[in-house]
């Protein structure tokens, strides 16, 4: 137990004063870490470009597919032959 003549007093420890700017200073280090507003302009563009990029191949594939049925639907079948 405590003496009855001493006051508790409410003062921070000088070890947690330390440990809470220790933490502080790392959280804003991992924050400022992050990827800029360039950077994240950049992957948003990339992605964008790619996904350009596979329709525009879907559709190539999509158009030859396309002139083969119809080649194939011109072309006259062959005669069955029955012996």
């Amino acid at each position: 137990m405590r003496p009855l003549n001493k006051k508790k007093t409410n003062k921070p420890k000088p070890m947690k004063k330390v440990l809470f700017t220790l933490l502080t200073a790392g959280f804003m280090a991992i924050v400022a870490c992050g990827p800029s507003a360039e950077e994240k302009a950049a992957t948003e563009k990339a992605m964008q470009d790619s996904i350009a990029a596979a329709e525009q191949a879907s559709g190539a594939m999509m158009e030859q597919a396309a002139m083969q049925d119809s080649a194939n639907m011109a072309a006259p079948a062959p005669a069955d032959t029955v012996k």
